[in-house]
């Protein structure tokens, strides 16, 4: 078989890892892989009649050409947010333009659907199996080209670990594991300024990278996005947290798509091929507001992007390896329209129509005290390791 390989959606630690294992698995097996560049972009703006265009937006993997990729993070591939379902006009590919009707089309703003080209590269590339790695705005377009009958076998990625139906995608742990070690860093600057520090951390629609991250680091307060909050209350807490410290300092975490009560999420900028304007803000507007409030002097930190840097840790190395041997071994067996996933502790598989049928959130009853702004694990005993 000749397997097509993408990254999509934003880059995580262990991206890499999962290439490389894919190529080393098939090619042990027999088959060739076909890395597509910049995800589904790859497929859209290759013109299969243009060797050039061909060269650039696709890469035959060998082993020797992943053979030390799995040391470092992001992905080689690169990876892009595009959906072809969805093209908006200005970002149609000149060779895709109507030559014939070329004002008419400029003129009309509604996005248009570029899946039968998608699919006619497909067949172009000789590809028989597609694996799809991203998130839930890259992998619903996947679950489109499976629904055209063309195979594919999905895996979640994403430090967010929001896709649903999964308890562990790709990046989420070295995600946490930056974000404690950074959270930890602060702590020298906070605690000699005798200040408050409000950090905010990547995470949409579930705040599980707040939550996790403020439990491991001992952070006093974590805000998420489950959980709407009052900046008053918020404010009286973190003044009794700083009083308690003898470095008189506080900390609170929040994730980016957290919101006031009757407030609404920060977003700006204009909306990318899924619906989604960025997000980002919201850590600087609390920061100020806590301050008015309280009168202390405040230090407003986003991680953002360090969350994702560098290589991943040991866990996201497990789970991409095996999310890989996982994906081959549906292929070889002839499955498609698959995610393969975890589910409590244990690796398995399913329809990755599962991906937009819910929201991932966190289990707020069981994980979080809505009244203290705080992680409260109420059970441990059989939950898997997540927690999730």
């Amino acid at each position: 078989m000749r397997i097509g390989i993408l990254t999509g959606g934003g880059d995580v630690p262990g991206l890499n890892p999962c290439i490389k294992a894919v190529v080393y698995r098939a090619v042990d097996e027999g088959h060739e892989v076909i890395g597509i560049r910049r995800g589904w972009a790859g497929l859209l703006e290759l013109n299969r009649d243009d060797p050039a265009s061909v060269e650039k937006h696709t890469l035959k993997l060998d082993k020797q050409i992943v053979r030390t990729i799995d040391r470092t993070g992001g992905t080689f591939l690169h990876t892009s947010r595009t959906n072809p379902g969805k093209v908006r006009p200005k970002e149609v590919p000149d060779f895709l333009k109507d030559p014939e009707h070329p004002e008419a089309e400029a003129q009309d703003p509604r996005p248009r659907d570029f899946t039968p080209h998608v699919l006619k590269n497909l067949e172009f590339l000789g590809i028989d199996r597609l694996i799809p790695i991203g998130g839930d705005d890259t992998l619903s377009y996947g679950e489109r080209l499976h629904s055209e009958g063309f195979p594919v076998i999905a895996i979640p990625k994403t430090m967010d670990n929001d896709v649903y139906g999964t308890d562990y995608c790709i990046g989420f742990s070295t995600a946490v594991t930056r974000s404690v070690q950074f959270i930890h860093q602060l702590r020298t600057s906070t605690g000699s300024h005798e200040r408050i520090a409000v950090i905010e951390l990547f995470g949409r629609n579930s705040g599980e990278t707040s939550l996790i991250s403020s439990y491991l680091a001992g952070v006093d307060r974590a805000i998420i996005s489950e959980v709407p909050f009052d900046p008053e209350k918020l404010a009286e807490l973190v003044m009794k947290d700083k009083r308690a410290n003898p470095s008189n300092y506080a900390m609170v975490t929040i994730s980016e798509g957290a919101h006031m009560i009757g407030g609404k999420v920060v977003e700006y900028g204009e909306a990318d091929a899924y619906g989604h304007r960025k997000l980002g803000g919201i850590g600087l507007i609390t920061g100020e507001a806590l301050k008015k409030l309280t009168g202390e002097d405040i230090i407003y930190q986003q991680l953002s992007y360090l969350m994702r840097s560098g290589a991943p840790d040991a866990l996201d190395l497990m789970v991409a390896v095996n999310y890989a041997n996982l994906a081959m071994d549906l292929i070889t067996s002839g499955a498609s329209g698959r995610m393969v996933a975890l589910r409590d502790g244990t690796y398995t598989h399913i329809p990755m129509s599962t991906v937009t049928s819910g929201i991932k959130r966190v289990d707020v009853d069981e994980l979080y005290d809505v009244n203290e702004y705080r992680p409260k694990v109420r059970h441990v005993l059989g939950k898997p390791m997540f927690l999730y």
